[in-house]
């Protein structure tokens, strides 16, 4: 995990760019224009190849989504994972991938679907985006369903909170999650090809993956790409028991044999090996400022779901294996144009996602369905006295339609207009913004026999068709200061809207993948809040530092919570809306030590915690605690190393029917070798995450009772670029 730099360099000798809805993720920083021009990090002078290469990565990593500012600083919080911290970080899922970042956390439901959590917000309140193209798949809907997106595949990754991310979505309140890749690509290759090749492996899955992509020039204007992944794995191995000393104490005591052996189960966690492999192809045209290209994929991942063991014999564990598709089509055009408007960009997307839960014979139990499309259409400003920005509209269409026995949701479709604009303004020291959007929604539900037969639940869902229109709105305004010594503090107001999503309105049956009963509520009215944060950031010198503070008070707050009733043997789950607090703050720092035995050090430090409170009915559900993280670098020749330490403590402040989480400590490790000097493009990485083999739970997953987190993982990476 490692502090985002964002340098006065990097930033002013970055060549100008067109915003585009397809580049969330911004093209890398220019060169700075001489050597003076490029700050060089003390300590650096003698410390060999590696510590110098880190620093020249560390001034050119930029990331500003939406509009490129010409001063270093982004205005909320901006975290990313570049191509080597994900080497790193890298596992099956994105949420795992991302759960060492400040403020995120993972839901994870098993090794593949595991969505990452934003300041203890999950779903709809988290946008998951593809090169700023939302993913068009079902994970916000269940636990159960992963994302389409494969981490192997990524150039980068980004969560972003802010006015910037209003440019995404106005439901985003937790944040923006940004998957960069290159399969539509950004330049030609100086050299006319260029490529990356991972392999990786891991033994606390056994797990093996590799991707490999390419970039090849086809005269002087045109480039191909081609990319293909795969990843497989066994059933994960952990660091004890698979139940809960309290579930341990409740299974010994049971009469049935069967149910009593359920105590002694350890080492691995039953169903929960996959697989998942990828391929795209693109090509664009590229001259100049003109960039116009287009790209098809195609995903698959075939998973099996943790057993969430009854202990009661009358009733049959459910263990699903997922079976899931994506074939996707994306289209990005960004032209330079004249007058008050510097550029005038589009991004597309189209999708036809599938999956089939499958039961234990390998019979079909449902299939899940949904076909959908975003486009963006957005206009530069060109800056004006400090002043720029950037406008647009959007739109979004996706349907869900469920066969099978397990049909918990009428045939239904979401449609979304949005119109958005963010504004900025700079004037020395000052920087100001402000983004307002407008979406309107309209939600479509279905007639279904299947589903009126249920006796729980509204009788108005299955038995007529509904329909429901929402106009959410949403803004944000505000401001940091460089107050000297390369700091800025920076303040930020906002009032966020979200229309409930189709599951949160017309659930209603049992769901065998997450192993719930849902239960909707056809009259949910739009969630609202408010929020203030408050900023501080420091990117230069040998103290880098960025943390917020951060306070929302939500109305018509939209939660899913357990009954404590069964139905078709399912615990009940109902959506309800109530008044709630989240609060909370996240710090992350590096400091570089200096060299000591020829060894250049540097010291990490991350932490964060979110507290959520829902009036009239206790603690928020899946709350993540308070963590810290404290880490020791040290770069040598062509050797990099690094320590860590991470505490996460137990939580005990628990929703309703939720039990408690015990803390836990974990030591990790790695190593990073560059063979040829002065040359970073092999890499060899050895990395041991949980060293000690704790048996550890994430308070934040469904399953935690049931599916401790991973034992001990020995990881060898080998990164080859050209």
């Amino acid at each position: 995990m490692h502090l985002i730099r964002l340098t006065a360099a990097a930033v002013t000798a970055a060549t100008p760019f067109l915003a585009t809805a397809a580049r969330a993720d911004p093209a890398p920083a220019a060169e700075p224009a001489s050597a003076d021009a490029a700050e060089t990090p003390e300590g650096t002078e003698d410390a060999g190849t590696a510590a110098k290469a880190h620093a020249e990565r560390d001034d050119e990593k930029i990331v500003i989504t939406g509009v490129r500012q010409s001063t270093p600083d982004v205005l909320g919080s901006v975290i990313t994972l570049d191509k080597e911290e994900l080497a790193h970080d890298l596992k099956t899922s994105l949420g795992d991938t991302l759960a060492d970042m400040p403020g995120v956390s993972a839901s994870s439901f098993g090794p593949t679907a595991s969505r990452p959590i934003v300041r203890g917000e999950s779903g709809e309140r988290v946008r998951v985006l593809v090169d700023g193209i939302g993913s068009l798949d079902l994970s916000s809907s269940d636990p159960d369903h992963a994302v389409a997106i494969n981490p192997l595949t990524a150039e980068r990754i980004e969560v972003i909170h802010g006015p910037s991310a209003l440019l995404y979505a106005g439901s985003a309140i937790g944040g923006v999650v940004n998957v960069v890749d290159n399969r539509i690509p950004r330049a030609v290759p100086s050299d006319g090809l260029s490529g990356d090749v991972l392999a990786n492996y891991g033994t606390a899955a056994n797990e093996r993956s590799a991707n490999a992509s390419i970039n090849a020039a086809l005269g002087s204007k045109f480039v191909a790409h081609g990319d293909g992944s795969y990843s497989k794995y066994d059933d994960l191995r952990i660091g004890g028991h698979l139940l809960t000393p309290r579930l341990r104490d409740i299974a010994r005591a049971s009469g049935d044999p069967e149910i009593q052996a359920l105590a002694d189960l350890k080492g691995h966690l039953p169903n929960s090996a996959g697989r998942v492999d990828d391929i795209a192809g693109g090509l664009a045209f590229i001259d100049g400022a003109i960039n116009i290209g287009a790209s098809i994929s195609h995903h698959d991942a075939k998973y099996q779901v943790p057993v969430r063991y009854s202990l009661d014999p009358t009733v049959v564990d459910e263990r699903p294996t997922i079976d899931a598709h994506q074939d996707r089509a994306d289209v990005r055009a960004a032209v330079p144009i004249g007058g008050f408007f510097k550029a005038a960009s589009f991004r597309g997307g189209l999708s036809r996602y599938r999956h089939a839960e499958l039961e234990p014979n390998g019979a079909v139990g449902s299939r899940f369905y949904s076909n959908g499309g975003e486009g963006r259409f957005e206009l530069e400003q060109n800056d004006r006295r400090g002043w720029g920005g950037l406008s647009g509209i959007a739109y979004l269409s996706q349907d869900a339609r469920i066969k099978g026995s397990e049909k918990y949701l009428p045939d239904s479709v979401s449609r979304s207009t949005g119109l958005f604009t963010l504004q900025t303004y700079v004037a020395g020291p000052l920087h100001a913004e402000a983004a307002l959007r407008v979406d309107f929604g309209r939600l479509h539900a279905d007639r279904d026999p299947v589903i009126a037969a249920e006796p729980d639940g509204d009788p108005r869902v299955g038995n007529v068709a509904l329909n429901r229109g929402f106009i959410p709105v949403s803004a944000s305004i505000g401001a940091n200061y460089d107050v000297g010594g390369d700091l800025r503090l920076g303040l930020s107001l906002s009032h966020s809207e979200r229309s409930p999503s189709i599951d949160e309105l017309f659930s209603k049956g049992p769901h065998g993948g997450s192993q719930q009963f849902l239960v909707g509520n056809p009259d949910l009215g739009i969630e609202k809040s408010n929020g203030i944060e408050l900023t501080i950031g420091r990117a230069r010198g040998p103290l880098k530092i960025q943390g917020s503070l951060y306070y929302s008070r939500y109305t018509n707050f939209i939660f899913e919570s357990p009954t404590g009733e069964v139905a078709n043997g399912l615990p009940l789950y109902e959506y309800l809306e109530g008044k709630a607090n989240y609060y909370g703050f996240e710090l992350e720092s590096e400091m570089k030590f200096g060299q000591a035995l020829g060894i250049l050090w540097g010291g990490e430090l991350t932490t964060d915690a979110v507290r959520a409170r829902i009036k009239h009915y206790g603690n928020a559900p899946e709350i993540p605690p308070f963590r810290v993280l404290a880490g020791l670098t040290g770069s040598r020749g062509e050797v990099d190393g690094r320590m860590e330490v991470e505490r996460v403590s137990g939580q005990h402040r628990t929703a309703p029917e939720e039990t408690a989480t015990p803390g836990y400590t974990m030591v990790n490790a790695s190593l990073d070798w560059h063979p040829f000097a002065g040359d970073r493009q092999l890499t060899l990485s050895l990395t041991g995450n949980n060293l000690f083999d704790v048996n550890a739970r994430r308070h934040s997953s469904d399953l935690k009772d049931y599916a401790p987190l991973a034992g001990r993982d020995i990881r060898l990476t080998a990164r080859f670029s050209f």
